[in-house]
């Protein structure tokens, strides 16, 4: 089955294509179809996800999975949220993950309360106009490091501490973070609700 990636994120794609690979389904970045982003002008997670999902499936003719995800810090009372992707930008840097994490650490320079969690929201569609949207989310808390740690992953891994393993997301092997990871979570649910509706 093919299906379309509404996201031109290199690193998702290769992670969901790593944890969906069970069901013998094939990932096409949008992007890739010539298909540009969709507006993502919602507050939450799972609208955005769903408005990415019926473009992208609009578009294509095809079957579609969103990802949308981000970072919500206690401290700042869940943002960045859906903002997650442009938070640098607030700050006067390029959009960016470096620069992302640059913001991160010098907003939080002072703050005692490090604790943030990755949510991350999968919204797949067999259509645009499917009326039973699958939807499944993953979450991991954790705490926000001082100082980026480690080199694998991307996005806000080097500076997300996961206390029940001693390390942060980019500390970890690959496979032993997409198994936990809040995408990793999210793409296990996802995987489970495809086999049930949709095989």
């Amino acid at each position: 089955m093919k299906i379309v990636l509404a996201s031109n994120n290199p690193g998702k794609l290769a992670e969901l294509q790593a944890m969906l690979a069970p069901l013998s389904m094939t990932l096409v970045r949008q992007s890739d179809l010539g298909i540009g982003e969709a507006d993502e002008p919602f507050r939450t997670f799972v609208e955005n996800a769903l408005a990415k999902a019926r473009h992208a499936a609009a578009a294509s003719g095809l079957p579609a999975l969103a990802d949308d995800a981000g970072l919500c810090v206690d401290a700042f009372g869940g943002l960045p949220g859906v903002d997650t992707a442009y938070y640098a930008t607030r700050f006067g840097y390029p959009k960016g993950d470096a620069h992302n994490v640059r913001a991160l650490l010098e907003q939080m320079a002072g703050i005692d309360n490090r604790r943030a969690a990755m949510v991350s929201t999968l919204v797949a569609l067999r259509g645009a106009d499917d009326p039973e949207p699958l939807i499944a989310v993953g979450r991991v808390v954790g705490e926000i490091t001082r100082e980026p740690r480690g080199s694998n992953g991307f996005g806000f891994d080097p500076v997300l501490f996961i206390p029940a393993f001693g390390k942060t997301f980019a500390e970890l092997p690959v496979e032993v973070k997409n198994a936990h990871s809040h995408r990793g979570q999210a793409a296990a649910a996802m995987a489970l609700l495809i086999r049930q509706r949709w095989l």
